[in-house]
């Protein structure tokens, strides 16, 4: 469909942009800067602050002809209006002449600047926004050189106000122009802060408990123009001339925010560069310019003091430092005489270069590796998964996106975000989980089924399903049915590893069978518990269902970036049966405690690598800051114990690893890190020297990431199974269902160090309806003796109205072992 073009002048620039385009937008887009405030280009304008006020001819139209009144000369004739307008509301027309910086446009920016600051504080060198400040650059350019007005009659207000424990207001700073109201009611469905009183005594207040209940609140910090909201982990901690900058990918869940690591060289490191803060980097297919408090806050791991420093054996029942020569030999030694009962056991936050090397290596040895995950089906994603060229944000009417076992706002949140925004532009979002998510409110169809009935969901969504279904089923099908466009979300939610396996099953056939899978914006995505889980299926690893019975048989098992002694006793157990063990890790976990030879590793802030997200989009990120001279990147150490074995590893720097990788894998073929380096133009603009118009954050030149083709789309014939019988759940009288879900803040490795969460990160609780816990003899907040598969564990009771009426839910790593639905007995459960 043929795009509409307004022809229009600005500052006696010819301008040609689509209809509806906003004024200040179109200004934009040839480079004219019209300075705002309360505007950001992806909020709805509200035309609060007045600034953006220009002179606007338009056209003289005769009323009887309906045409163009001409001067002359032949000219149009214009009639310029009595006032200045607003270009942050006004769409252009066709014809419209702008003035953007007459005298008439300057002395209003230059008054109402003057106005704002009559009662700003200057302390600009004090204000942790000096030198990223929209207000002082806009007043450098546009405002007066002093003040008329008094000093003593400033307003004066609280400065240091908590919103909650993560952001602090500065009430005299506010200059209320609502970007940060308006982003937590439109953007993200959080509406936990507004305003309050009048006139000069407007102020920004938390309407939640806890205060700034939500977690995107850093963003109101990056497109704040004043210093009035900063966060509590930046706050007076550096300049931000002072910073360098380093491109990076956040580790924290599939979606594969882009970001930028600001660091500083300090004294109190030793001269060693510090990481200071955490910001967005623009990717508009990815994560647009928005990250969550936990890509955002949670990076304090990476500079704990508790990170393993140097290699260690055991020696005994010690753990003794050796050198990295004596570990390597060790490690070799014990490697080569396992041969093939070697096991390499992986997590998904390794990056593809480790994961390729790893697996490499076991291979030559005639061993295996196995991936560590709660979730498998990740193989089918290599045939199904969305095609190439797959944007969320291109998703609208005519599409639909069915979410099914996940809940996306604390597993993926900027998918989360994202799908939302697709529905509120027109896109069909069907819901289908045992209990309600925040996901809900927005999908025109929710499918309810109990747990244990997530294949059944699906299969239910095929036109050619015999039982009767309800009307919401049949809302959905019609939703699939009529969509040119399908996404389908997979999750984890109340399921195992072999559930999450059959449901994935269960979703590629879905779309097959729909015929929506092999093209742009359709397929399957994953929603993984970690950053890079689908690069391991990419690079061969699987998922292995009977962990415990190979960890028993191996004779050395290789383990890097996993706990599964931590997660399952059961497994610390088949440890126990282990021939030797090494570990390779960033901190001491329960698995490392089990080890023979602990090999400690880089973080990755301190290395390269690429990761693949859940949209099969083969990211790259960057070193940030030197790691400490004993620390190793994962993929070296492994190349380096291949040396001594004659298996040849690359391991000199990451890029190259990732040329073997290319070479190997058909999906990759032809990729370099060069291509991972690539960008191209975005809209908004962002991250630039005019920080008033998009936020301070980072225009993306570091490389925007390469989406891989499925097998579908390359018109390769595809091998899917047929999804696997997943009976539902029986519930035998006398006990209580209680099933695993995913929260944002857990209490994981990479999470504990960031001592400024622990307020939010989840207890060791289970959410109960309250029917079923006065059934199972429960009260709110009581303590009990939680006992799951033999394991007992002291959790709280939490008495949820949304927890579904037959299960009681237990958030996943918090320090109670469950790898699924699990029964627990009403007589064991005591206080």
């Amino acid at each position: 469909m043929a795009v509409k073009m307004v022809n229009l002048t600005i500052d006696n620039h010819s301008v040609s942009v689509p209809a509806g385009t906003l004024l200040v937008d179109a200004a934009k887009k040839v480079g004219i800067d019209i300075p705002v405030f309360c505007y950001h280009p992806k909020l709805e304008p509200v035309g609060m602050c007045r600034l953006c006020m220009v002179e606007i001819g338009r056209p003289v139209v005769d009323r009887a002809t309906n045409q163009p009144v001409l001067e002359a000369d032949g000219s149009p004739k214009l009639a310029f209006g009595p006032k200045l307008e607003t270009a942050c509301t006004t769409p252009v027309t066709d014809g419209m002449v702008v003035m953007t910086d007459n005298d008439k446009a300057a002395a209003e920016h230059k008054d109402m600047l003057e106005f704002l600051l009559t009662s700003h504080p200057l302390d600009c060198p004090v204000c942790d926004k000096g030198g990223e400040c929209p207000l002082q650059d806009l007043t450098m350019r546009f405002g007066p050189g002093k003040s008329r007005f008094l000093f003593d009659e400033k307003k004066r207000l609280a400065k240091q106000m908590p919103l909650g424990e993560l952001i602090i207001l500065d009430r005299e700073r506010c200059i209320q122009c609502a970007r940060c109201v308006r982003f937590q009611d439109e953007i993200v469905d959080d509406p936990v802060i507004g305003f309050s009183e009048r006139g000069r005594s407007l102020e920004i207040i938390t309407y939640s408990e806890p205060g700034f209940d939500s977690i995107f609140s850093g963003n109101t910090t990056d497109i704040c123009p004043v210093g009035a909201l900063t966060t509590i982990d930046f706050r007076f901690k550096a300049r931000p001339w002072e910073l360098n900058a380093a491109a990076s990918i956040c580790t924290h869940c599939p979606v594969g925010c882009n970001l930028t690591i600001n660091v500083r060289r300090e004294a109190r490191s030793g001269g060693r560069d510090v990481v200071k803060r955490i910001m967005p980097r623009q990717n508009e297919k990815v994560n647009e310019i928005w990250i969550c408090d936990k890509g955002r806050f949670a990076h304090h791991f990476t500079e704990s003091d508790q990170r393993l420093t140097e290699p260690m054996m055991r020696k005994g029942h010690e753990f003794v430092p050796v050198s990295w020569e004596e570990a390597l030999q060790a490690a070799a030694s014990q490697l080569k005489k396992a041969g093939d009962r070697t096991l390499a056991l992986a997590g998904g936050r390794l990056a593809n270069e480790d994961l390729f090397n790893l697996r490499q290596l076991a291979l030559g040895l005639g061993g295996e590796a196995g991936l560590y995950s709660i979730m498998g089906g990740g193989e089918l994603l290599t045939q199904v998964g969305v095609g190439q060229g797959t944007n969320l944000g291109d998703l609208g009417p005519g599409s639909a996106i069915l979410v099914i076992a996940s809940d996306l706002h604390q597993e993926a949140p900027l998918w989360w975000l994202r799908v939302k925004q697709a529905a509120e532009r027109g896109a069909t979002l069907i819901v289908a989980n045992a209990r309600p998510t925040r996901l809900d409110k927005f999908a025109k169809s929710v499918i309810r089924y109990n747990y244990g009935e997530e294949v059944e969901a699906v299969a239910s969504l095929v036109p050619e399903y015999k039982s009767e279904v309800s009307e919401a089923v049949r809302d959905g099908i019609q939703g699939i049915l009529g969509a040119e466009n399908v996404v389908v979300f997979f999750g984890s939610d109340g399921l195992s590893l072999q559930g999450t396996t059959a449901l994935a099953t269960a979703c590629a056939n879905l779309l097959v069978k729909t015929n929506h899978f092999g093209r742009t914006n359709n397929g399957l995505i994953g929603v993984w518990p970690n950053a890079n889980t689908q690069g391991a299926f990419e690079i061969g690893y699987r998922s292995m269902p009977d962990l415990a019975g190979r960890l028993a048989e191996a004779q050395a098992v290789y383990i890097a970036g996993a706990d599964p002694a931590g997660d399952d006793p059961a497994l610390a157990e088949a440890l126990r049966k282990t021939g030797f063990i090494i570990v390779q890790e960033l901190f001491m976990t329960q698995t490392a405690r089990m080890a023979d030879l602990i090999l400690p590793v880089q973080a990755f802030t301190e290395r390269e690598g690429s990761f693949v997200s859940g949209e099969r989009r083969v990211q790259r990120y960057y070193p940030a800051v030197k790691g400490l001279p004993d620390l190793r990147p994962d993929y070296q150490i492994v190349a380096q114990i291949g040396e001594l074995l004659n298996i040849p590893l690359e391991g000199r720097v990451a890029s190259l690893v990732f040329l073997r990788l290319a070479e190997a894998l058909p999906d990759f073929n032809g990729l370099t890190y060069q291509h991972l380096a690539e960008v191209e133009e975005q809209w908004p603009i962002y991250g630039r020297e005019d920080l008033y118009y998009g936020g301070t954050g980072y225009h993306n030149h570091q490389g925007m990431g390469v989406q891989l083709k499925p097998a579908a789309q390359r018109v390769e014939p595809l091998y899917l199974p047929d999804a696997p019988e997943h009976p539902a759940l029986t519930v035998p009288e006398g006990s209580l269902l209680v099933v695993p879900i995913t929260r944002l803040y857990d209490r994981g490795t990479t999470m504990l160090p960031t001592s400024l969460l622990h307020e939010r990160m989840e207890k060791p609780v289970i959410y109960i309806h309250p029917n079923l816990a006065t059934a199972a003899g429960m009260q709110d907040g009581q303590s009990f003796q939680l006992v799951l598969n033999g394991i007992s564990t002291l959790v709280q009771v939490i008495f949820d109205e949304n927890a579904p009426v037959n299960a009681a839910l237990l958030p996943r790593s918090v320090g109670v072992p469950i790898q699924g639905p699990a029964l627990a007995q009403k007589e064991i459960v005591s206080a």
